[in-house]
């Protein structure tokens, strides 16, 4: 599968310089900076958390996890979890299950950013495949997602 239809038609329309790159098959966040020889803190990763009623996008650097108890307390909901695949695969029908991009606007997701990913210059996240990956300015992710900046990220 190439970028996500939904984001390249997005990203082309707002005209926000990116860059796509192909890599080797990988499946995690981790696995996607060995391969293009960047540090964990440079790539994106994405996380599905189930709130009450809806799924949200949880975004932090590689080499983060998702604090859950923190997460939980800055939503205000106790029962906030990490989503299983099965359960949000259907909300991205164009992206390969595990490679969404951090769009969650294109895609009707409520998106919450850790504030260290914030201070970075530039993202690269995957694109809606485990072969290819985008890379932007933050400030541009920033101004097309419109995320809610948060901390509850921990690094490993």
């Amino acid at each position: 599968m190439a970028i996500a239809r939904k984001l390249k038609e997005y990203l082309d329309k707002s005209e926000a310089p990116y860059k796509v790159s192909t890599h080797q098959e990988v499946y995690t966040a981790q696995e996607v900076a060995a391969t293009l020889h960047v540090p964990g803190k440079d790539i994106v990763k994405v996380v599905i958390v189930k709130t009450e009623g809806k799924f949200i996008m949880a975004v932090l650097p590689a080499d983060h996890k998702v604090n859950v108890d923190k997460l939980r307390t800055v939503l205000r909901d106790p029962e906030a979890r990490l989503a299983t695949e099965g359960e949000f695969k259907g909300l991205f029908p164009d992206c390969d299950v595990g490679a969404m991009p951090p769009f969650g606007n294109l895609y009707d997701v409520g998106v919450y950013v850790d504030k260290s990913l914030a201070e970075d210059e530039e993202i690269v996240f995957q694109a809606g495949s485990h072969v290819e990956t985008v890379k932007m300015k933050y400030r541009d992710f920033d101004r097309l997602v419109g995320p809610e900046v948060i901390d509850f990220g921990k690094h490993l």
